[in-house]
């Protein structure tokens, strides 16, 4: 079995993939349907947060997969 460190780490980095999936989802879902924000007015607002958000959890796998893995 791995031991704790190994496994921190791995799990971290699949959460950070996962999340970072799940964002850029969520901008596929923005740039190819037009009514999908509908309770927000601004899209390129709510793209621009969803891509913050996706490139915080790449900058974070990377940090993990660069120094810890």
């Amino acid at each position: 079995m791995k031991n704790f460190r190994d496994q921190m780490v791995k799990t971290s980095m699949d959460y950070m993939q996962a999340q970072a999936a799940k964002h850029q989802m969520n901008a596929e879902i923005i740039l190819s349907n037009q009514v999908s924000v509908g309770e927000h007015s601004d899209q390129m607002e709510t793209l621009e947060k969803e891509l913050g958000l996706m490139a915080d959890y790449v900058e974070k796998f990377e940090m993990l997969e660069k120094y810890f893995k």
